[in-house]
């Protein structure tokens, strides 16, 4: 595989620069002095943005966008091989890198390579642990999953020695990355598009898991079932955190504004923590945060403050504004854990009644979640469920928002379906009244009709 040296910068071109973390990595090399170059399939402020900086981005890919001079190309799970500019570049045989495994390769330049994996949480607890270590004046490098308003975008140049970034499972590309420090936060299905079952799924943080270096450090969920077949071949110490582990909370409570406090249990310590984010799964994220920061020597007095003034990234229980006395709430759920906990999270505020406008996320996760999804989402007073957001996928498996707004029925849920947004807003219109909250929730882009109904 190509190696990259950061102290000697050459020539790369990017297929597929516009997306958020392309782009981010594409800004990095350019810091450090690599000419870069790209391509994307349409123009946006990102394609934009890059200009600005002096990257040459082509709009629309074709083979003589690769530069006569290219001494690597970095390509996005998007592409296939037969993309023109993929197979130009293997046709003159230049080294290819996946965006993990530029990812990867990139960690091999840091000391200190800190991964936030599991299969909720990361972009919470990886900002949470970001603004710890900005805070206690580490210079880090950044990689985070959504938006981190502190730093103004998902990435962040720093010159110290740590990297942070999220790892995510799917198609196991975290298994390209080098950390010296990981946390798990928990392991559930999701991705069955990808990964056969829970086995397989368990099977490839194992194999994460061990990618660790014996002078390394795994931060992990005692929660997370059967936790020794995991950890238990692993050669670098092993800090668990949550109900039973070394790092564990007590009496957990919320204020009026959802927003948790906790003591936290250290071997004879017993600290107060509080958060400035809501829900009692965000309890278990800053615990793992706070272990971490503790692992690093950071100040603990650093670590409690930051998690006390954090308030979320982009997406993550967004307060977006209120339209006539009505809250209107953002969030990126799209697991049925996920909506469990952000409902719950959404419960804890005073409200009248809960509106949740919720868009599914791939046709195969609603197929393979469809009574999860009902269970979760009942929580909800009424739930205003739009179409699926496709995403990668077709529809090739017969499934629609229908099916799931009949679960819910069937449950005794208030359930409506509207395909088109405008319907959405017409009806909360109609219907929501001062003192209820509107959730909308997805990986997709319902966010919109919060923004809508508020004029953005």
């Amino acid at each position: 595989m190509y190696e990259i040296d950061l102290n000697k910068p050459v020539n790369v071109h990017f297929i597929g620069i516009g997306g958020i973390s392309m782009s981010g990595l594409s800004r990095l090399l350019l810091s450090r002095g690599f000419k870069v170059s790209g391509s994307d399939a349409k123009e946006s402020a990102l394609t934009e943005e890059l200009r600005e900086k002096g990257i040459v981005v082509s709009i629309g890919q074709a083979a003589e966008n690769i530069p006569d001079q290219c001494d690597f190309v970095v390509y996005t799970a998007a592409i296939s091989p037969e993309n023109p500019e993929y197979a130009a570049a293997a046709e003159r045989k230049i080294p290819m890198l996946s965006r993990a495994q530029l990812l990867g390769q990139l960690m091999k330049n840091y000391r200190t390579p800190i991964a936030v994996a599991g299969t909720h949480g990361k972009t919470t607890t990886t900002s949470m642990v970001s603004e710890i270590l900005l805070n206690a004046g580490t210079d880090p490098t950044l990689a985070v999953g959504g938006i981190l308003k502190s730093i103004g975008g998902n990435l962040r140049i720093g010159r110290g020695d740590h990297f942070v970034l999220e790892a995510c499972e799917y198609t196991n590309s975290f298994l390209e990355f080098f950390p010296r420090i990981s946390i798990v936060l928990n392991i559930e299905e999701d991705h069955l598009d990808f990964f056969k079952d829970i086995n397989d799924i368990r099977a490839s943080f194992k194999r994460f898991m061990e990618l660790l270096p014996e002078d390394g450090c795994l931060i992990v969920n005692n929660s997370i079932p059967a936790l020794e077949e995991l950890t238990g071949s692993l050669k670098c110490p092993v800090i668990r955190f949550g109900e039973g582990g070394d790092y564990h909370p007590s009496d957990i409570s919320f204020d009026e504004q959802g927003r948790a406090s906790y003591i936290m249990h250290h071997g004879e310590e017993s600290v107060p923590v509080k958060l400035g984010v809501v829900g009692k799964h965000n309890v278990y994220n800053s615990l793992s945060a706070i272990a971490l920061a503790d692992y690093l020597g950071i100040d603990r007095k650093i670590s409690l403050d930051t998690l006390k003034d954090f308030t979320g990234s982009d997406r993550r229980f967004e307060h977006k504004g209120e339209l006539g006395g009505i809250s209107i709430i953002d969030d990126y759920a799209h697991h049925p854990t996920e909506i469990r906990a952000t409902l719950s999270s959404a419960l804890n505020l005073a409200h009248r009644k809960l509106f949740c406008v919720f868009q599914p996320h791939t046709y195969s996760r609603t197929k393979a979640f469809l009574k999860e999804f009902a269970d979760a989402l009942s929580a909800a007073d009424e739930v205003i469920l739009a179409d699926i957001f496709a995403a990668r996928e077709k529809n090739t498996i017969g499934i629609s928002s229908r099916d799931l707004q009949k679960a819910l029925k069937d449950k005794g849920c208030d359930a409506h379906y509207f395909p088109y947004f405008d319907d959405i807003e017409t009806y909360l219109l109609e219907h929501a009244e001062a003192g209820d909250i509107i959730l909308t929730m997805g990986a997709g882009d319902i966010y919109r009709v919060g923004e809508r109904l508020l004029g953005k």
